[in-house]
């Protein structure tokens, strides 16, 4: 089975002036041809730092596909670092030159001197046209192993995985048609370490694998298979997906795309009442997620003040009888030393439960942890109803 590396090339992605999305794209790709991706790095316009990089990136994968540095300026080094890597000189084609002419042809502007260092790539390695724009790419093969630098606009990247990259490598390492299959399930008030001890034996799996994701109150349970077809793949992660819900239940709240405020949501419409919020230390970020999901059904207020916990619930009944609304939601975030405690009061034409909570990790996470902890409040009553 072939390993690959992807190394994204430019000072600008250290220096966190642009995202990175070409590593997601062909971490994708390679995921839907199967290939492992085994790393990603990134390295700045440098050519000793790149050739060390894909020296070290070699020693470990057959397929290394680098993404920017291809353009025709002296921080633009790719194409030094690539030859210095396999020790050969930069070699002009003219075929390539000729094809950058004519894309400045017909942008209707002319060539710099310096855009002729494009038509440069390392000797013996294998061009690959660039017909959507001017920055020509190249494989240079060794042995087993494949150096792939690509142009580092994504619109570019993208054109030649698909239109070059695809099949280049289908056809080199007798890739088959493979599909890696990924389900992803949410579940909520259980620590990882909790679903660690219930499903542990099913991270211990080699296909399909499972890992688990912590998030600020909330943890995904990713489950993925790698199968000759789609339906092999479900096949094969159905009996663990099954596992996974029948053991988790409850604290499941969707899977794949759904997010947390889609699932409340979704009941409160189901239930087809209305609710009341009165929020205390969390921005108003809970009834702008129910708003965005039920707009009809959700009101309330966000309070940027101190108020107590008695005031809190003085305030929710008062609110909750202005809007005449089926349930009332309170939610009271305060600082108290090294820790975040949470009050949590629901009604309906009493107070139905109230709870405390108190968060400990890091400050910053807080606001999310109590964002979540208040909608898992709300859909666990739902739920139950």
């Amino acid at each position: 089975m072939a390993v690959a590396e992807i190394v994204t090339i430019g000072t600008e992605l250290l220096l966190g002036e642009i995202q990175d999305t070409n590593s997601r794209y062909i971490a994708r790709f390679l995921r839907d041809i199967g290939v492992d991706l085994y790393r990603l790095s990134t390295v700045g316009d440098n050519v000793q730092r790149i050739t060390a990089t894909l020296q070290e990136a070699l020693m470990r994968a057959d397929i290394v596909i680098t993404t920017g540095g291809l353009g025709p300026t002296v921080d633009d080094p790719t194409r030094q670092a690539v030859a210095k890597t396999f020790n050969v000189p930069l070699e002009f084609h003219e075929e390539l030159w000729e094809q950058i002419l004519e894309r400045y042809k017909q942008y209707g502007q002319k060539p710099t001197e310096n855009n002729k260092r494009q038509a440069y790539i390392p000797a013996n390695s294998i061009p690959i046209p660039n017909p959507v724009g001017t920055a020509p790419a190249f494989a240079y093969e060794l042995g087993t192993k494949v150096v792939i630098s690509l142009p580092g606009v994504p619109r570019e990247m993208e054109y030649l995985i698909e239109h070059f990259v695809r099949d280049y490598l289908k056809r080199r390492y007798g890739l088959q048609e493979t599909v890696i299959k990924p389900w992803v399930i949410h579940t909520i008030s259980k620590g990882e370490s909790t679903i660690d001890e219930i499903i542990g034996d099913l991270e211990e799996l080699s296909n399909p694998t499972v890992g688990l994701l912590a998030h600020p109150g909330q943890t995904d349970i990713r489950v993925t298979a790698k199968a000759g077809s789609l339906a092999e793949a479900e096949q094969m992660m159905a009996p663990v997906l099954q596992r996974i819900r029948e053991q988790l239940g409850k604290y499941i709240y969707g899977e794949n795309e759904t997010t947390l405020e889609e699932a409340v949501g979704r009941l409160i419409a189901d239930h087809h009442i209305s609710v009341e919020i009165i929020e205390v230390g969390t921005k108003g970020e809970i009834l702008s997620k129910l708003k965005s999901q039920v707009p009809d059904l959700a009101n309330g207020e966000f309070i940027d003040s101190y108020v107590s916990n008695e005031t809190l619930k003085t305030l929710l009944k008062e609110s909750q009888a202005q809007q005449n609304a089926d349930l009332a939601l309170g939610v009271r975030l305060v600082s108290n030393g090294d820790k975040q405690d949470l009050l949590l009061v629901l009604r309906g034409e009493e107070i139905i439960k109230e709870g405390e909570r108190s968060y400990g990790g890091p400050p910053g996470d807080g606001q999310i942890w109590a964002v979540n902890s208040a909608l898992d409040y709300l859909r666990r009553y739902l739920i139950e109803k």
